[in-house]
């Protein structure tokens, strides 16, 4: 595993406005002990280093369940609160750290979500996000095993940034950035779960990742914030995770990075007085047409009289 630090050029470590993020790419085991040990482990290495928020990839617990449908993989979820939860509640307390945290949520019986915590300094509870869009495609069978959720978009107040968390899938959608800017986010994280089919990565690869990266630095653009995506790494059944974990300034710079094929834990200084100079001199909250924006709220706008 090694160990990667940067800074954002603005403001040194310990600065009123700076808050240190840590990203954890890990790869996935059998074992879910295993996976939560390594998580907590890791999480107390980027605590000793400075960390204040430290954000897990997406279902850090287990290897990736949705290759295939298997109804027992049912059996991997749990309640919020629940054992692996109070487990991470425990670490931020233990190491005064922010913690975003995903998770295989079983609501009740067959409801079950892809679930993100957030888990306060203190190790209190300060909010929940539930997986929004949900994709279905080869390897990729999510429909299959998660409810869409229906909490919204939100960010949460902690004791070093106010948080907003989406997750993998919802990162390709900008209206699901916005929503979660409008409420306050500074930071916005996307646990993910990507990679590359070994069929597609040779022709396609780059071009993928490419645009996975594109796509969440326009966030950081269009909405004036920092965005951090943490993505798991190696091989799980047929899927190449392919790590490329980084953090994303406001105005979209790219200040850090991790490599495609190793364990990283990446810790980023993040000025959040950035957000505000950058957001003066590129207004585009400000210039938005709120006003005419309600076809947003329909699929497609297939009248031939508008």
């Amino acid at each position: 595993m090694s160990f990667m630090t940067s800074s954002n050029g603005q403001e040194d470590a310990g600065s009123a406005t700076s808050t240190v993020v840590a990203l954890v790419q890990m790869t996935g085991q059998t074992s879910k002990a295993a996976n939560v040990g390594k998580a907590i482990e890791r999480i107390a290495q980027a605590a000793d280093a400075g960390a204040n928020v430290v954000c897990l990839q997406e279902l850090f617990a287990g290897q990736y369940p949705c290759q295939s449908e298997d109804h027992t993989r049912f059996d991997e979820a749990e309640p919020i609160p629940g054992a692996t939860s109070e487990v991470l509640a425990a670490a931020a307390r233990r190491h005064e750290v922010v913690i975003v945290g995903s998770l295989f949520e079983r609501r009740t019986a067959g409801v079950y979500h892809n679930t993100a915590v957030v888990l306060d300094a203190d190790g209190s509870l300060a909010g929940v996000y539930r997986k929004m869009h949900i994709p279905d495609d080869p390897l990729y069978y999510e429909k299959f095993y998660f409810t869409p959720g229906d909490l919204g978009f939100e960010s949460f107040a902690t004791r070093f940034a106010r948080v907003g968390v989406l997750v993998c899938w919802d990162q390709w959608f900008p209206e699901a950035a916005r929503l979660t800017a409008l409420s306050g986010a500074e930071i916005l994280f996307y646990p993910t779960a990507i990679g590359w089919h070994q069929s597609e990565k040779e022709e396609y690869g780059k071009e993928q990742y490419e645009a996975w990266q594109l796509i969440q630095r326009s966030h950081a653009v269009a909405n004036g914030l920092f965005v951090a995506a943490p993505n798991r790494v190696g091989m799980e059944g047929t899927v190449e995770f392919w790590g490329g974990s980084f953090v994303a300034a406001p105005f979209g710079p790219l200040i850090a990075r991790a490599s495609h094929d190793q364990e990283e834990l990446l810790l980023v200084d993040c000025d959040l007085g950035r957000i505000e100079e950058t957001r003066r001199h590129w207004p585009f909250l400000r210039d938005r047409r709120i006003d005419f924006y309600g076809g947003l709220t329909r699929r497609v706008l297939d009248d031939p009289s508008r």
